[in-house]
């Protein structure tokens, strides 16, 4: 079997998930040829810079490598669902981890688990707050909805440097899917790349540097999935209720409750 594509950054929801997806391969990302570009203002004053580090220097970042240099008044930015995990999952996400590690040593859980709704792309500062504003028009209509992720599958990012683990969602496309259309068109109102067009939803759950998806598929994907199966009431654990969907960008952190 092999990996799906996902366009992961160097940041860390990252260290995580991101490129092509789909079921095998992800899909090419929606194009927006043609949508008007919309007037960027010039001569902006006191950019702020992101409080985070402006270095692409790899070994600073436990091997991860950037998807696009760093830029003065650039600001990586990412929607997603956040997932605060209960204590039985921290519990099945040590089983997986300690099997997988057999197989790739270097293999490293994931400190926050969430599943993305966008690619992660840059955003120049002066257009964070309008980006928000559309966002929370566009997704406030929105109610709570539940998910079942319990497919484990291996993904790459896209230029294959770094590995992930994920539990790929096998119910709930449909809402998901009515949020990423809603999202897209915030994106597209900025020029920026949309979601992907058969995307892979997912919660990564571990991550290593390279193309490890080798050693992890076939008999290690199989024995993680009966893992996944035979723990104790995976049917309820993995069945997860999403309360808010979050946007980061840069430093900063916007909430966006479901009704």
């Amino acid at each position: 079997m092999r990996a799906a594509l996902v366009g992961y950054s160097s940041s860390e929801e990252e260290e995580e998930e991101g490129g092509r997806r789909g079921g095998g391969a992800q899909g090419a990302p929606r194009a927006g040829a043609g949508r008007p570009r919309l007037p960027v203002p010039t001569g902006l004053p006191g950019e702020p810079e992101p409080e985070e580090a402006a270095s692409d220097d790899s070994s600073r970042h436990g091997g991860r490598v950037r998807g696009f240099p760093h830029e003065r008044g650039s600001w990586a930015t990412h929607v997603y669902l956040p997932y605060r995990v209960p204590e039985e999952f921290l519990e099945l996400l040590e089983l997986l981890v300690c099997r997988a590690r057999a197989s790739v040593p270097s293999l490293a859980a994931m400190a926050e688990f969430h599943l993305s709704l966008s690619q992660c792309v840059v955003l120049r500062y002066h257009w964070i707050e309008p980006f928000v504003r559309a966002l929370r028009q566009r997704l406030a209509a929105f109610h709570r909805f539940f998910c079942v992720a319990d497919q484990v599958k291996v993904y790459t990012n896209e230029n294959k440097t770094r590995t992930f683990i994920g539990l790929e969602v096998s119910a709930g496309h449909f809402q998901l899917l009515e949020l990423v259309s809603e999202v897209d068109r915030v994106l597209e109102e900025f020029d920026l790349p949309t979601f992907y067009k058969d995307p892979s939803f997912h919660i990564s759950l571990a991550w290593c540097v390279g193309d490890m998806s080798g050693r992890l598929d076939g008999q290690c994907l199989r024995e993680l999935q009966d893992i996944v199966d035979g723990f104790e009431d995976s049917a309820l654990l993995l069945r997860v209720q999403w309360e808010e969907i979050r946007c980061k960008s840069g430093n900063k952190y916007f909430s966006f409750p479901l009704r």
